[in-house]
């Protein structure tokens, strides 16, 4: 029996996304094309976590830990590189510029001045504010640039609607188009034949629920969707004895270009940049930390790089 085509079965078995998902995938071709046609480069980044309903009428889900830092901070350092970003991420994940701020309660550093003679004004005690002049003027640098596209998802159908939308808008980029799956994404669901429509009432008694495999988005996108691009997928382990392994191995299985593996308990400063002939290890010393550096201004040197020697070997083909 035929294995079941990926794009049919995120239309067919998952339900509907709560997104506009044909004005985002018009969104995201308009922007790709306008800048490809400036011979700028373009990323898509995905970001944040992914939340599974147990109900139609969503009481309950499943979610999982992912803040979308990683995804919110390289999409400042591949700006900076020269890079045309479309940021597909979870509403209310972490956001570029902004994401530095998280944790301020904003009501504490904003100060009401009324003036006898004036209009009441809002200022901002800068002192709790580290750094805010230049990350506003760096936010204002990348406004004015129009090189950056925010597209939202919430929910597990949402982001696999999105993700073919981004992939179809992408491929006609050939090597100048990058995937940055960032995203952490459920490996389960309930298929929307079985989802209850209304809540589950626990006066039923202890909950069992049987949830299907996701389906694995990377094979299709690498090898019929988008053919041409550079991508580039992350691999978290507990254990780092099985890090590069497991990283191999979704080389081997996907035939994409890179996976950047890590280790939950040291993933602010330490990655595995894998690729079929190296492993390239990326650090942050104590020094570094205490300037600011931080691990993903790295990462995005490295794959830049290889997106240009990419280019540059496919165009030689």
């Amino acid at each position: 029996m035929a294995e079941p085509n990926p794009a049919d079965q995120i239309r067919q078995d998952f339900a509907p996304p709560q997104v506009p998902v044909e004005d985002a995938a018009r969104a995201m071709e308009a922007f790709a094309l306008g800048h490809h046609s400036e011979a700028r480069r373009v990323v898509l980044i995905t970001s944040g976590g992914t939340k599974v309903p147990l109900e139609s009428r969503t009481v309950r889900f499943l979610d999982n830990f992912s803040s979308g830092r990683r995804g919110a901070a390289s999409a400042e350092y591949f700006l900076q590189a020269g890079y045309a970003v479309i940021f597909l991420h979870r509403h209310r994940s972490l956001y570029p510029y902004s994401r530095r701020y998280a944790a301020t309660n904003w009501l504490d550093v904003l100060r009401l001045q009324l003036p006898g003679d004036g209009a009441p004004r809002v200022e901002a005690e800068q002192s709790r504010l580290p750094g805010i002049v230049q990350v506003l003027q760096d936010y204002s640098r990348m406004k004015e640039s129009g090189r950056l596209l925010s597209i939202e998802f919430n929910t597990l159908s949402d982001y696999l609607h999105l993700l073919l939308a981004a992939a179809q808008a992408l491929s006609r980029l050939g090597s100048s188009a990058m995937f940055y799956l960032a995203a952490a994404v459920s490996d389960f669901y309930i298929p929307a034949s079985e989802i209850p429509e209304h809540k589950i009432q626990s006066s039923s008694g202890p909950l069992q629920i049987t949830m299907k495999m996701v389906p694995k988005m990377l094979s299709p996108l690498v090898k019929d969707w988008a053919p041409k691009a550079f991508v580039i997928s992350f691999k978290l382990e507990t254990d780092k004895e099985i890090l590069i392994e497991r990283a191999r191995k979704a080389l081997a299985t996907y035939r994409h270009q890179v996976v950047v593996a890590n280790i939950l308990d040291t993933l602010r400063g330490h990655v595995v940049v894998v690729t079929g002939t190296e492993e390239t290890k990326l650090s942050i010393s104590d020094e570094e930390e205490r300037s600011g550096v931080e691990i993903e201004e790295k990462i995005i040197k490295d794959l830049t790089l290889r997106h240009t020697q990419f280019m540059e070997g496919t165009a030689a083909n």
